[in-house]
């Protein structure tokens, strides 16, 4: 009875909404009653989402000063896991378990370094999950404001000092149901050995009334730590997605059965006649399906859309000019992480999200497809083990340690050649130079980013100062500029591809080309703040789903 009164306040609010006056107040609503509003949201919000189990990713980067460029980073952090809010903040780590060695070290240096806990970011997606209200909480109406084409009232918020922990920032409060899309600030007081960075959170509408979190960037320039004699410096990001997950199976083979006439056939590749080589490849084809399936079942590889014609564009670019005709067809796919890889799944190329976001030219872009197109024109194919269908039978946070589809050093070189080859009669023959760029940047970075280039699936593309993949390129490159604002060797990341969080499908980003002002805005391979464009969802897809 009492969640009916909420929400019937909450439809009355909407109707009360009318007035365009610049004040502390929304038509016949004054800010208290708005922030009251908010904070029962904010409370069905954390609710709902014991409800799901998402991807959460974040990454860090370690930064130390640098006179060119501000600062640089010299190390990096990365955790992956499934969200599990049904008690309290947990995630299963989805990354293999350190060995002894790594565990013994990280034990000794626990006294002497700031440990980044992979639920301390998890925390970050709630202004407070237990006691946000008035009844802690002391506020201030500051403005209202649009992010992007969402209208907002902005707070100031401060936990009240009889709080063990509490909130201070900014929050953003959308003007139809109250929810909060947006806070700004940190966690205070420090307790003990515990504590709290500076994170700005972005959620996102996934159905009507329903902001859930998706994104959190988190950054300090001059933490100091260990009796302050040290200072600490870094910038990292933390992505949510795949809500749906589970939520939206289709149900049609349970509900609506069909049965058909002895007259009709089996529409699939296999018929009585069919040869053993065609057999092999449709068995092959099942293989490279269903881990393909199970990637995406757990939420690691985008469905099928326009991102993939556009890598599959390139593809077919390099088949063209070089006369191959591969059956079944190459398909390509994007694996939603933000370590640097590219692997191939039988005859589908997959690139990391991370990857594409950070290669700067199409040229770049058709050097690493055409290294996996090499692949398959060669015949490395995917085990046809996985064709068995009991070996995807797996829990989530196993996935990578299921597959195995590293290749081996002869595979990698005779690749590397045939790719050579491949690239010298395709379109992109005089730009190579700039692959070759993009290579000699990455070895620059890779001995600080570890964690970025340490893939799940694939090969590494470079590591330890040390390009892996197609070196010949440096050859041909030119030397990097650091100072040159007019070479760009690498992107930050975050810079080609948008995740939809809650059903996982990518968009590329059609953001118009900024003239840089100095070098350190060329951040290659660096995490960067965001700011979402914020809109709301008509559908009621999300809605229904959660029902």
């Amino acid at each position: 009875m009492k969640r009916l009164f909420v929400l019937g306040y909450m439809a009355a609010a909407v109707l009360c909404l009318g007035s365009s006056q610049q004040s502390d107040s929304a038509g016949n609503l004054s800010a208290t009653d708005v922030f009251a509003l908010s904070t029962l949201r904010e409370a069905e919000i954390v609710k709902t989402l014991t409800k799901y189990t998402p991807l959460v990713e974040t990454y860090l980067q370690l930064l130390e000063p640098d006179k060119e460029l501000g600062a640089v980073p010299y190390s990096d952090k990365y955790f992956l896991g499934k969200l599990d809010l049904k008690k309290g903040i947990n995630d299963k780590s989805l990354l293999p378990e350190p060995g002894f060695p790594s565990r013994a070290k990280d034990w000794l240096t626990r006294f002497f370094s700031v440990q980044y806990v992979r639920t301390g970011f998890a925390q970050m997606i709630f202004v407070d999950d237990k006691r946000f209200d008035r009844g802690n909480y002391d506020f201030a109406y500051v403005r209202r404001e649009f992010l992007g084409e969402v209208r907002c009232f902005v707070f100031d918020v401060k936990a009240k000092p009889k709080l063990a922990r509490g909130f201070i920032g900014r929050i953003w409060v959308e003007d139809q149901n109250y929810n909060i899309v947006r806070f700004n600030g940190t966690y205070t007081p420090p307790s003990g050995s515990d504590v709290f960075f500076h994170f700005d959170s972005w959620r996102e509408n996934m159905g009507p009334g329903l902001w859930l979190p998706a994104y959190v960037y988190v950054e300090e320039s001059d933490y100091r730590y260990f009796l302050g004699n040290r200072k600490l410096r870094f910038k990292g990001q933390t992505r949510i997605w795949g809500y749906d997950i589970g939520h939206s199976a289709p149900q049609e083979g349970l509900t609506s059965l069909s049965v058909d006439s002895d007259r009709v056939r089996d529409d699939a590749d296999v018929t009585e006649n069919t040869a053993a080589v065609q057999n092999l490849r449709a068995w092959e084809r099942l293989a490279e399906d269903n881990v393909l399936n199970r990637l995406q079942n757990a939420g690691l590889l985008a469905p099928e859309g326009p991102a993939n014609k556009v890598l599959e564009t390139v593809l077919s670019n390099i088949e063209i000019t070089n006369n191959l005709d591969i059956q079944p067809s190459v398909r390509a796919r994007v694996l939603l992480t933000t370590p640097i890889e590219s692997f191939c799944i039988g005859h589908t190329v997959v690139l990391s999200r991370g990857l594409i976001d950070v290669l700067p030219d199409e040229a770049s872009l058709a050097t690493v497809l055409a290294h996996e197109l090499a692949h398959i024109s060669l015949g490395h194919q995917i085990d046809s083990k996985y064709a068995f269908n009991d070996r995807m039978l797996f829990a989530d946070e196993e996935t990578f340690t299921n597959f195995g589809l590293k290749r081996d050093e002869k595979e990698e070189a005779a690749a590397d050649k045939k790719a050579a080859e491949f690239l010298q009669n395709s379109p992109y023959k005089d730009k190579l130079g700039n692959a070759g760029l993009f290579l000699r940047a990455l070895n620059k970075r890779s001995a600080a980013l570890p964690n970025l280039l340490e893939p799940h699936l694939g090969n590494a593309i470079a590591r330890n100062k040390k390009v892996q993949r197609m070196p010949d390129l440096l050859k041909i490159a030119p030397e990097l500029e650091i100072g040159n604002v007019g070479q760009i060797a690498a992107l930050p990341l975050g810079s080609r591809l948008k995740i939809d969080p809650w059903n996982d499908t990518i968009e590329l980003l059609q953001a118009k080309p900024v003239s840089l002002l100095s070098a350190q805005e060329k951040m290659p391979f660096e995490v960067a703040p965001v700011f979402l464009h914020l809109t709301r969802q008509k559908a009621a897809v999300a809605a229904q789903s959660v029902q």
